[in-house]
């Protein structure tokens, strides 16, 4: 097929012939994410935080300026193990502000401290954050009978996006607005986005066909307390 042709479909030409997405090959820091990365299924927690965080602060900027400071970043956030960031405080604001290798943005910064606990109490409430994102996988209904770039440029955002954005922002999270959330989704596995036509798009569907979807397991706070004890009852209206 040629470049031209390609390029009606939203693909290119990679460095070894192969058709991908055209967003893949773009650069060259974009091939080995769009092949090792992107779409595939999902379930660690630190890396689920980690993508959302990193959504967050690529708002209004490109994911590649993002990606090639993801190392900076992951050394700046405790690699993003969310129960860490969750006791950073005004110290690591200011020192965070002045770290160049990330993006110095004090509202960005803020919203990641405050996201991070936030997803300590969604851990407890779900057993873990992959098994409540999880939770938000579209059904097959839902997607586009075939997955073109006419198909995704029609849709930036989804009813199952939009769910998840609207339920962040009452949990109190910051920076998870419908478009993060569906890019978030698109990069975690929830939805398989490549392109038909990608060399990537059969692998990365077996991947999510053998992958193992988290279940929500209620933490300690969501059990219901046991009842007292006959014994503790009858000694306590032995003491009125």
């Amino acid at each position: 097929m040629s470049q031209d042709a390609h390029a009606l479909d939203g693909l290119a030409t990679g460095p070894d012939g192969r058709a991908r997405c055209g967003w893949g090959v773009s650069a060259a820091d974009y091939v080995r994410y769009h092949d090792e990365e992107w779409g595939f299924p999902v379930s660690d927690d630190r890396r689920l935080f980690e993508k959302l965080c990193l959504e967050g602060f690529q708002s209004g900027l490109s994911w590649l300026t993002i990606l090639r400071k993801r190392e900076a970043f992951r050394a700046a956030f405790a690699g993003f193990d969310f129960e860490k960031v969750a006791r950073f405080g005004a110290r690591d604001v200011t020192r965070l502000l002045g770290d160049a290798g990330i993006v110095r943005h004090r509202g960005k910064i803020e919203a990641t401290l405050n996201n991070a606990r936030r997803a300590c109490d969604l851990a407890e409430e779900a057993g873990s954050l992959a098994a409540y994102f999880w939770g938000f996988e579209p059904a097959k209904t839902s997607r586009p009978e075939r997955v073109t770039w006419a198909a995704l440029r029609a849709q930036p955002v989804t009813a199952e996006s939009t769910a998840l954005s609207r339920d962040l922002k009452r949990r109190g999270w910051a920076f998870v607005g419908p478009t993060t959330c569906y890019a978030f989704m698109q990069a975690m596995g929830l939805v398989n986005d490549h392109l038909e036509g990608c060399a990537l798009r059969g692998r990365v569907e077996r991947a999510r066909r053998g992958f193992e979807r988290p279940v929500v397991v209620p933490g300690p706070a969501a059990e219901p307390e046991p009842a007292p004890r006959p014994r503790a009852r009858a000694a306590a209206r032995g003491r009125r």
